[in-house]
């Protein structure tokens, strides 16, 4: 145990709380909006590893780092459009929709990738590009606090001002407006001549843009290959993420912090001989966990309403 906090209280633990806790909020925040629209994208673990191979192929053959984000973030919309759709104008159940959509990407990636590289499960002969990263002048000097805000990843100081972007934009712009009037009474925004497809199909599509974000992540920041199901269940962590946040991007970073601090954790515990079998359940039992909490919460407030 001594060995374990000598690691967790440093700030080199720090720095890969943030580093793990990039893709979580960028599917985080793609949860959030969809869900304030009222339309569940479950597909987000199949967004984030279709894009995650987009980026690996598309920056390998074009040797650029942005080529290969845009590409991944314009897969994010295909796929989120796909979703909307089947969803919005054949009338299919999202959740259905969206394990298909999961089911699809986790078999489909290692397929495109054999057949664009003749590898089978990793991306060994593709030279990927990894987005740069950045060291922020004069924070870098500060003791320990320098350490660990300063020399990520772009996307990751991205996902970061991602947070103020969202709440903005739900909070402080006419179509936040809109996509909110939409997820909580979309018969009510109908009536006022609020187009509901049109906020949701746009809801989805932003939705689609912040998970691909978090799989070109995963794949150019977080190491430089592509791997098979290398998101990990992420995408449905990034769920629980959102509930635990209440539906707020506040709320939500925090929650996403959790999980990251988990997954930094279970990192950590590798290095100390602890059973592989205990690692590799540390994130998705700290998910759990965060689940029954919020459930239990969720539970109290609707007694103390039924009791006024």
């Amino acid at each position: 145990m001594e060995g374990l906090f000598s690691i967790i209280f440093t700030a080199n633990f720090g720095y890969a709380i943030l580093r793990v806790t990039t893709p979580i909020l960028f599917a985080s925040l793609a949860a959030l909006i969809s869900d304030k629209a009222g339309v569940i994208n479950i597909g987000l673990e199949g967004i984030m590893l279709s894009a995650a191979l987009a980026g690996v192929v598309t920056s390998a053959f074009s040797q650029s780092a942005l080529v290969g984000i845009l590409c991944a973030v314009i897969v994010g919309i295909l796929l989120s459009l796909v979703l909307a759709y089947f969803s919005l104008n054949l009338k299919s159940d999202i959740i259905l929709t969206g394990i298909a959509l999961n089911l699809l990407a986790s078999g489909g990636t290692i397929f495109l990738l054999f057949l664009a590289a003749k590898d089978k499960g990793i991306s060994v002969s593709l030279k990927s590009m990894v987005a740069p990263e950045v060291t922020i002048p004069l924070l870098n000097k500060i003791p320990v606090l320098g350490q660990i805000l300063s020399g990520h990843n772009i996307l990751t100081y991205l996902s970061l001002i991602s947070v103020v972007i969202v709440h903005f934009f739900l909070y402080r712009t006419p179509l936040g407006l809109k996509i909110r009037a939409v997820g909580e009474n979309a018969n009510a925004a109908d009536s006022v001549g609020i187009s509901v497809k049109k906020v949701q199909y746009l809801a989805l599509v932003l939705s689609g843009i912040f998970a691909a974000l978090g799989g070109a992540y995963m794949s150019m920041g977080y190491v430089s290959w592509f791997s098979r199901d290398m998101t990990a269940g992420r995408g449905f962590i990034a769920l629980a993420a959102e509930a635990m946040g209440r539906g707020t991007p506040l709320g939500t970073f925090v929650a996403a912090l959790i999980f990251g601090f988990a997954d930094a954790l279970s990192n950590v515990m590798q290095s100390l001989r602890v059973p592989a079998e205990f690692v590799q359940m540390v994130p998705y039992l700290t998910t759990i966990l965060g689940l029954v909490i919020y459930s239990i919460q969720q539970s109290n407030k609707t007694k103390k309403i039924r009791r006024k």
